[in-house]
């Protein structure tokens, strides 16, 4: 949204055709790391309303403010305080430097700021989240910066419409993954949907033989694949893959869970779907294990954000090292991998769940800088997200009879500290990782979607 205002038409001539060369050149800069659409200079409230409205009908997922001069911010402030698009004020202007050659014309073309207090006390006064990126449109750290705060914005918007899928029922005792559906869908906007069981049987009877034969084929390019896995259980896996991805796709679910509890009771599944939720997360669904639908939240949310997200857990502490185990069952994203050594798809024997054998993938996650997060419901409509920087050891011992996947998380304030942070903020026991240091992009989802972070 360019905001100038109609005053300064008469006292410059052109100067909005001008101004708003200068905002396309703005989206130009910034479209290898969004798609930045701008419709027109704001210069009264009648622009603002349309400009808003447009936004909304047209599916954007959020709004970055440009003040093309200064322009009264009661102009704009019913829009900006009434939609539902995230925002954010970006502080800048065409000239990176004043000079001795100046005159009023430069002045009004380059006073970005001056409105740019007006529209933010607005907005401040009204309580709406407002990031602020304050730099010349042009310098490499706007790029970077703006780029987070639109993938930040992108997931925000993507939860508003969010469905995910449990099937069967949550794990019975767990406490840390209960949550209130209707604050979930009010506080971040994920509807938590239950699917029968017997649904994904029934799809998983469906599958063509082209449709397995296409996962197990892509398994086989994939991974190194144990020679104890029989025909049977490959294609059985298979189906599970594509018995969840047609579900997930017809019924527009970006995430979902199983609980082992529901799939080995109901009677009719061989085994648990392992190897299927690993190239899920990998293809970009979100995953909770034990019916967690928050995890299963939160990892959709960290593909979103981020890409690649990995769910897991915290098994147990090295204090020599000072390092957390992260493992799961055998629920992982093999796209977080080691470069260096192959993805294995096993014939696992698992006594959880009391059923066959499961294929499932093995892998140790890349070594190098990494970010954990854990999305605690409070009650009511409080939600908060727990977060620590760190980095997953190279170093760590290779663990043979270890079947699923794992690494070692070294947090940055040390492993004491971070468990005592994690703990005391209610973090919970299922986690989503990712690669590489993202705190400012968190950040800035919990300021936009107005939950709070604790960084531990």
């Amino acid at each position: 949204m360019g905001i100038t205002q109609e005053l300064y038409d008469d006292m410059l001539p052109g100067i909005t055709e001008r101004q708003s060369n200068y905002a396309r050149a703005i989206a130009q800069q910034l479209s290898d790391v969004a798609d930045v659409v701008f419709p027109k200079a704001v210069r009264n409230r009648a622009d603002a309303d349309e400009v808003v409205a447009g936004f909304e009908r047209d599916g954007m997922d959020g709004i970055m403010i440009v003040m093309l001069t200064y322009g009264p911010a009661m102009n704009v402030t019913r829009a900006l305080v009434n939609t539902r698009l995230p925002l954010m004020l970006a502080n800048t202007q065409p000239e990176r430097n004043i000079t001795d050659q100046w005159d009023m014309g430069d002045m009004t073309y380059n006073q970005g700021v001056h409105g740019a207090q007006d529209q933010a006390n607005a907005l401040v006064r009204a309580g709406v989240p407002l990031p602020i990126i304050t730099d010349h449109w042009q310098a490499p750290e706007f790029k970077r910066e703006f780029e987070d705060w639109a993938r930040a914005a992108a997931t925000v918007s993507a939860l508003r419409r969010m469905k995910v899928a449990i099937f069967g029922y949550a794990m019975n005792g767990m406490g840390d993954i209960r949550v209130d559906e209707t604050s979930m869908l009010r506080k971040l906007g994920p509807e938590l949907c239950v699917v029968a069981p017997g649904d994904l049987y029934r799809t998983m009877q469906a599958a063509s033989p082209a449709e397995i034969k296409a996962v197990i084929d892509q398994e086989n390019e994939w991974f190194e694949i144990d020679p104890r896995l029989s025909a049977d259980q490959r294609e059985e896996s298979a189906r599970y893959q594509v018995a969840l991805k047609k579900i997930l796709d017809d019924g527009g679910y970006a995430a979902y869970s199983t609980h082992f509890g529901a799939i080995g009771e109901d009677g009719r599944f061989k085994f648990l779907p392992l190897a299927a939720a690993s190239t899920m997360m990998a293809q970009g669904y979100g995953f909770g294990a034990e019916g967690d639908a928050c995890s299963a939240v939160l990892v959709a949310a960290g593909h979103a954000l981020i890409g690649d997200a990995h769910f897991t857990e915290m098994y147990a502490m090295d204090f020599d090292r000072d390092t957390a185990l992260l493992s799961h069952m055998g629920e992982g994203n093999w796209k977080v991998a080691r470069k260096d050594e192959p993805v294995k798809l096993i014939d696992r024997p698992l006594g959880i769940g009391k059923l066959d054998n499961p294929p499932t993938v093995l892998f140790r996650i890349q070594p190098g800088p990494a970010t954990l997060t854990s999305l605690v419901p409070l009650g009511g409509d409080r939600f908060r997200l727990v977060l620590s920087e760190g980095e997953i050891i190279p170093d760590s011992p290779v663990m043979p009879v270890l079947e699923m996947p794992y690494g070692e998380f070294k947090p940055n304030t040390g492993v004491r500290q971070c468990l005592n942070g994690w703990l005391r903020a209610g973090g919970t026991h299922h986690k989503c990782l990712n690669l590489g240091h993202h705190a400012r992009r968190w950040r800035l989802f919990c300021e936009l979607a107005g939950i709070e972070l604790a960084e531990v």
